[in-house]
């Protein structure tokens, strides 16, 4: 038999319908659980830097602050009551600005592009934040920005 004959005998095998794939569910809920712990404790840390004792000074012309994530909180805190003031970064507490210099320093070799966002009492006095700001420079951090509100009891900027 000729090579066109023994062809034509055979059955060609025809080729499966192509299947509709299903949707497979249990991956999708396995990533938006990881990305709602991921954002959850990212939103935590965040809420967590900020002391609710500090009374931001007004800055009518603020602008608007600019999302960064590699920042370092530094919240100011003042006491009325014993005229004490006392700087919390990452929920520890120091009594003098130069006992930041060296933390600072670590997280400024880790990532050069570090700001520093100071959140001080409006009570807090000129000659404190004189030493604070002091303080950042000797750490090398170059990026200062303060926290305000843009009117009494309104927007934090």
């Amino acid at each position: 038999m000729s090579e066109a004959a023994h062809q034509h005998g055979k059955k060609k095998r025809k080729a499966d319908p192509e299947i509709d794939p299903e949707f497979q569910i249990a991956p999708m809920i396995d990533i938006l659980l990881v990305l709602l712990v991921f954002f959850m404790s990212i939103s935590t840390t965040e809420v967590l830097q900020k002391n609710e004792n500090v009374r931001l000074p007004v800055a009518k012309e603020a602008k608007e602050a600019k999302n960064n994530p590699s920042q370092v909180i530094i919240n100011v805190t003042y006491s009325q009551t014993n005229n004490l003031t006392g700087i919390e970064v990452d929920q520890k507490t120091f009594q003098s600005p130069g006992e930041i210099v060296n933390m600072l320093k670590s997280k400024a070799a880790t990532d050069p592009m570090l700001r520093v966002l100071i959140r001080a009492d409006k009570e807090v006095k000129y000659e404190y934040m004189r030493q604070l700001l002091e303080a950042v420079g000797a750490s090398g951090v170059g990026n200062v920005t303060f926290s305000v509100v843009d009117k009494e009891g309104g927007k934090t900027t």
